[in-house]
């Protein structure tokens, strides 16, 4: 039987179909419960920041009395600090990372209140002197102020603007200047001025991103909810297998994370 080039043709469509279909399902049924991003090892790289926000963090963690991590997560990064302080607090308003950061910090010393993100925050006025949190989604500044002691310090990296937006407008089209705008740190100094504190660290930097295949998009996006917010695989399965096609001809799909660290002090 001889083959002919529309058989082979539709023989490799069918493949690279079914390559996709298998990447796709395999991403979507995995867990995205905590901030562990392991599962991504081998299918997606991200340089880190040159500061090394969980080595800072834990130092600072070492020194404190009392401190309390905002928006912890599955309360991964606090625990890869080698000491807390006596006093340990983590917020977290995702029930499934409520549990998960509960069973995980609890042996260590910190207790895990579960927090729906919006003012107040579940404390005393000057309860802390330290505040940390990683990539919150909202920062209350005028809450970090009210629960830090004077002289107390809020300590955390942020996203910054347009982060992975290559990503987003390949999804989404091209984004308005107010969406890449937003999360810019001149205006995370202003707002903390405003609510009364110093900042006495602010850095940025931009970061390479590399996505090597599409189950790796679909696990990102799923994880990271607020890049493309209603992400489903079947809202955008055609963009998806573009993309696909993309990686699976030219190779690893690059874009740009942004990140900044801010450091802000109470007055004594």
């Amino acid at each position: 039987m001889t083959t002919t080039p529309d058989d082979a043709g539709a023989g490799a469509e069918a493949a690279e179909r079914a390559r996709f279909d298998a990447l796709v399902a395999e991403a979507n049924a995995v867990s995205v419960a905590g901030w562990d991003f392991s599962w991504l090892d081998g299918r997606a790289t991200e340089e880190r920041p040159s500061w090394g926000y969980a080595r800072a963090m834990g130092e600072r963690l070492g020194r404190a009395r009392a401190a309390l991590d905002i928006q912890t997560g599955g309360g991964e990064v606090l625990a890869s600090a080698p000491k807390l302080p006596p006093l340990m607090a983590a917020t977290e308003g995702w029930p499934p990372n409520v549990a998960r950061a509960t069973a995980l910090l609890h042996p260590l010393g910190a207790v895990v209140v579960a927090d729906e993100d919006e003012p107040p925050l579940p404390f005393g006025d000057a309860a802390f002197d330290l505040v940390v949190s990683r990539h919150p989604v909202t920062t209350w500044w005028e809450e970090i102020a009210r629960v830090l002691a004077p002289g107390g310090t809020y300590f955390s990296q942020h996203v910054g603007p347009a982060s992975v937006f290559e990503l987003v407008e390949y999804l989404r089209g091209p984004q308005p200047p107010q969406a890449r705008g937003a999360r810019d740190p001149e205006q995370a100094r202003a707002a903390a001025e405003a609510a009364g504190l110093d900042v006495v660290d602010l850095r940025m930097e931009r970061l390479r991103t590399e996505f090597l295949d599409i189950g790796a998009v679909v696990y990102f996006l799923r994880k990271v909810i607020w890049m493309v917010p209603g992400f489903t695989v079947d809202a955008y399965r055609a963009p998806l297998a573009a993309l696909h096609r993309r990686i699976e001809t030219e190779g690893p799909f690059v874009a740009h994370t942004t990140r900044f660290l801010i450091e802000a002090r109470k007055p004594g």
